[in-house]
């Protein structure tokens, strides 16, 4: 039989629980379905209409591409893990988009989310939107559980912006990103929650096995990184040897002058370096100078696009 694609679009409606399970048990017969989009933002969800959701796409076993937009609902742990349950059968996803922010979702949450990608293994391009949540420490340590098994991702974008995650999480995540030899592009956003330096300094030495990392986005924004932080954050990308664009948002991290020139030198010492996005905030002219002019070192450097806040 011929494979199906389809994309409907319910966001800002009522949908509900009743409605989204309907949807879900019409899901339950198109097991050739190999492009899906659906668009449920905004629509009174909890987590009966997300479990039934889950259970029609478990039936979808030809989906190849899913995007999913669930945003701004009334999930919460037990919907995602019935999510997560539903994903488990889609052994064949190669590009899987789930925007969940704006939920209620905590560590048990996250942990069934990753439970279910563990059967992901065929997975090259990932966007997950968990941002505005609960999720700990605890929490990305069970998401990390299923992207560990996704060693055939080569794109990824992580937004775990406000939530609770504090100096565990950025290392275990890093680690975890090292299992996936294959990842070229990398999106972390991980602003608005409590790392310190342990965390970024966890962070960055992780990072750096992950060999293949060509580009990186790091957000880490309004966190307690401080002067420690910022300079271990930077010695261990340093180490990433084949990163050669990379931006990095530090702002309101209270970072100053010690942190200004670790920062520095470490970026200069990312011998690849050729794209470099920065930008700081509440320095001084000297410490600005410090910065811009020890980043000048990186021999390989062509574009450096910097922003002061």
């Amino acid at each position: 039989m011929q494979k199906l694609d389809n994309k409907t679009c319910f966001l800002y409606n009522q949908i509900g629980d009743e409605g989204t399970s309907g949807l879900g048990s019409a899901l339950v017969n198109c097991i050739n379905l190999s492009n899906l989009t659906l668009d449920l933002e905004q629509n009174s969800i909890g987590n009966e209409g997300v479990s039934g959701l889950g259970s029609g796409l478990a039936n979808c076993i030809n989906l190849s591409n899913l995007n999913l937009d669930i945003s701004q609902n009334s999930i919460g742990d037990e919907g995602i893990s019935g999510l997560g349950s539903g994903l488990a059968n889609c052994i064949n996803l190669s590009n899987l988009t789930l925007k969940i922010s704006q939920n209620q979702i905590g560590a048990k949450g996250a942990s069934g989310l990753g439970s279910g990608l563990v059967n992901c293994i065929n997975l090259s391009n990932l966007t997950l939107n968990l941002s505005s949540n609960k999720i700990d420490d605890q929490g990305v340590s069970g998401l990390c559980f299923g992207l560990a098994n996704c060693i055939n991702l080569s794109n990824l974008i992580l937004n775990l912006n406000r939530n609770q995650i504090g100096d565990e999480a950025p290392s275990v995540l890093g680690c975890t990103l090292a299992n996936c030899i294959n990842l070229s592009n990398l999106t972390l956003l991980l602003g608005y929650n409590q790392i310190g330096a342990i965390g970024s300094s966890g962070l960055g030495s992780a990072l750096a096995n992950c060999i293949n990392l060509s580009k990186l986005t790091l957000h880490l924004y309004w966190n307690k990184i401080g002067d420690e932080g910022a300079s271990g954050l930077v010695s261990g990308l340093a180490n990433c040897i084949n990163l050669s664009n990379l931006t990095l948002d530090l702002t309101y991290n209270s970072i100053g002058v010690m942190g200004a020139s670790g920062l520095g030198s470490g970026l200069a010492n990312c011998i690849n370096l050729s794209n470099l996005k920065l930008t700081l905030s509440s320095l001084n002219q000297s410490q600005k100078f410090k910065v811009i002019s020890k980043c000048h070192k990186s021999k390989r450097l062509v574009v450096f696009k910097k922003e002061f806040r």
